[in-house]
């Protein structure tokens, strides 16, 4: 095992943990909020058997993931209108709870776990079709198009996902105020979406084929 690597992803996971905690509870003013603690169950403990499961069978992998950067300027732009709607989702969900302007129940976050767990299947399944996933938009060298499984349905499984992931949170953190902060994302999402698909018709043979096969960006029959 690569000792270094192990290292480098331990500090982030953990730093990770510490910056979701305070964006969570702070403004919730407490520690006794089971959305809360429900959220960095379900975000971190699949984060962390992924990451195990990477560092012996993939190391290669979690190294480029963990130290990937967008060289892309218009994704520089998405990936801070991101990092804007989770900070705002984030703190909103953790003053409603506070405030009681409009809870949800405690069986919407549940559920919205189970969603949310499911879609960590899907993403795993993804990493697993295409061995060339990164975090940052590029082509890499000896790439080619994976257009079978999840990739023979739409051209962005990964997306699709990420778009289940990312609207779960607000629920299981039990905030509609929250969640329609997240709506934000799947515009942000689509902006991504096209910029990438312009560079990989350039750069990555066969891609311009791969989209008169596959139809749908990111979700099925819709878009």
């Amino acid at each position: 095992m690569n000792k270094r690597l192990f290292l480098q992803a331990l500090i982030k996971f953990i730093c990770g943990i510490l910056l979701v905690g305070l964006l969570v509870f702070l403004p919730a003013g407490t520690l006794s909020f089971f959305g809360g603690w429900l959220f960095i169950g379900t975000l971190f403990i699949p984060i962390f058997i992924m990451g195990i499961v990477m560092m012996f069978k993939s190391p290669e992998l979690l190294e480029k993931r963990l130290n990937a950067k967008e060289k892309e300027k218009e994704q520089n732009l998405v990936v801070k209108l991101s990092g804007l709607m989770f900070l705002g989702g984030f703190v909103v969900a953790g003053l409603d709870f506070r405030f009681g302007w409009l809870p949800l129940p405690e069986w919407v976050s549940i559920v919205a776990a189970v969603c949310f767990l499911l879609s960590y299947l899907i993403y795993a399944e993804v990493m697993r079709e295409n061995a060339y996933l990164s975090r940052t938009i590029e082509v890499q060298e000896g790439q080619t198009v994976v257009d079978t499984g999840l990739y023979g349905i739409v051209r962005h499984p990964m997306y699709s996902a990420t778009l289940i992931l990312f609207l779960a949170i607000p629920l299981i953190l039990g905030s509609l105020y929250s969640f329609l902060i997240f709506l934000c994302y799947p515009f942000i999402i689509a902006k991504r979406i096209r910029n990438e698909e312009e560079l990989l018709q350039k750069e990555l043979k066969g891609y311009a084929e791969y989209k008169n096969k596959v139809k749908y960006r990111l979700i099925p029959f819709i878009w």
